[in-house]
Order: C-alpha cells, then structure tokens, then sequence
C-alpha cells in the first residue's frame, strides 16, 4: 500500500513537467483581425457654422455663399476687398452693405416727400426748401426725438448682432447672427431658404442703387439750388 502510495506521487510529480498542448497560431491570429465584410459608415461633416436663415457659410465660394450676386455682374468685387477675408470679416462688411442700403432707400424717399409734402416741423405747410437746407431749418425740438430715435435703433442692433466687449475680439459679430436680420419684419420673412436668398438679393440691389440714387440727389442739389422734382420739372 505504501509503494502504491508513492508510485502515485511520483507520477503526479513528473506530469507537472509536461508540455501543454501547443495553440494554433493562425486562429488566434484570426480571431484578432477585423472583419471586413460589413462597410464602415463615413462620419458626417458637421459644418462649422450653423446654417442661417437656410444660408451655410462655405470658404469655396465668394463672400461664404451669401446671396446678393446677380445678373449681368454676377459676383462684383474688382478692387478684391473680400479676397482671404475670414468669415467675420465677410459678414461686417454684408451688415454695413445692407444698413447703408436700407439708410439711402429710406434717405431717397425723404429727399422727394420732404420737399414736396406738409410736414410737421414746417408747421404742416407745404415747404419747398430743397433736402440739402431742411436739417439746419428745423428746430431743435424736433431734432431732439430724431436722434434720440437713430441712436436707440442703433443700440438695439448693436445689442442683436454684436458680441460684447470683453467677451471676444472688438468688432465681432456673433456666431448665429445673420447679416441685417434684426428681427424686424420677421413675419414677411420667407421659410425656404431659396427664397429668403432671392428676396435678400432683391433688397442688396435696390439698396446698392438707393445708394447711387441718394448720392446724386445731394450733388444735384449742392450745383443747382433746386429740389428733385422742380429739378425734373414738376
């Protein structure tokens, strides 16, 4: 019993030294490679910027994309102030494109109405001193509320559009801030953007010759001394 006692241990005692059975390489190696039967999905490309108003600024096209480019000139920049402009750059000088333009389209029909019309500060009599003379002429009182109101529409754009100082670079607009788009006459806004796109380009062209327009209206009356319409014979 003793020598069967230890012939067991010592056979215990010599498996413990065995090679174990060797492990197929080639499956292990298959079983850590990827399959490649099933397509991997391309990551979206997320845009910079969020689109506005259906508008997505795009660095390949003039201006980002904006709309105002039209037929015959297409898009018109000879002097090339918008060549390598980043894009904060583009939209200040698109605001400053569009409030000068809505500026002179409202200054051209002033020019006629202010000349030709009863007006209050004329004491509702029909004036006929040309556009160029009627600040100096009107009294102060009235003056007062009319800047007053500039300055208080001013803020208010500044306040949509612009960041606050201190809070990033000076003259910067914000990052979901359309170019103009202060939120006046949103109900007239279109939804579709192809839309919004034609009726923004129709107010940068009649803005641009508003421009024109008002400009002229001072010279002419700066070398004649007459109004618009005396000027045209009416």
């Amino acid at each position: 019993m003793m020598k069967l006692a230890i012939l067991s241990a010592a056979i215990a005692g010599a498996s413990a030294f065995a090679p174990s059975a060797p492990i197929d390489a080639s499956s292990a190696l298959r079983m850590s490679e990827p399959t490649t039967d099933e397509p991997v999905a391309a990551e979206p490309i997320i845009p910079v910027v969020a689109p506005i108003n259906g508008w997505t600024p795009d660095a390949s096209l003039p201006c980002y994309g904006l709309p105002g480019s039209s037929a015959p000139f297409g898009f018109f920049d000879p002097l090339g102030f918008t060549k390598d402009m980043d894009l904060n750059g583009v939209k200040r000088f698109r605001e400053a494109e569009v409030m000068h333009g809505r500026v002179a389209m409202m200054a051209t029909i002033g020019y006629i109405i202010g000349e030709n019309t009863p007006t209050i500060a004329y004491g509702m009599d029909l004036h006929h001193t040309i556009g160029n003379n009627q600040i100096p002429e009107v009294p102060g009182v009235w003056l007062f509320p009319f800047f007053l109101a500039i300055n208080v529409a001013e803020a208010a754009r500044a306040n949509i559009g612009w960041m606050e100082p201190g809070l990033g670079p000076l003259f910067t607009l914000r990052e979901n801030y359309y170019p103009g788009d202060i939120g006046f006459g949103s109900g007239f806004k279109p939804k579709d953007a192809k839309d919004f796109a034609n009726l923004q380009t129709k107010e940068l062209n009649n803005g641009r010759l508003a421009m024109f327009a008002a400009a002229g209206m001072c010279a002419q009356e700066q070398i004649n001394g007459q109004g618009i319409l005396e000027n045209l014979g009416f």
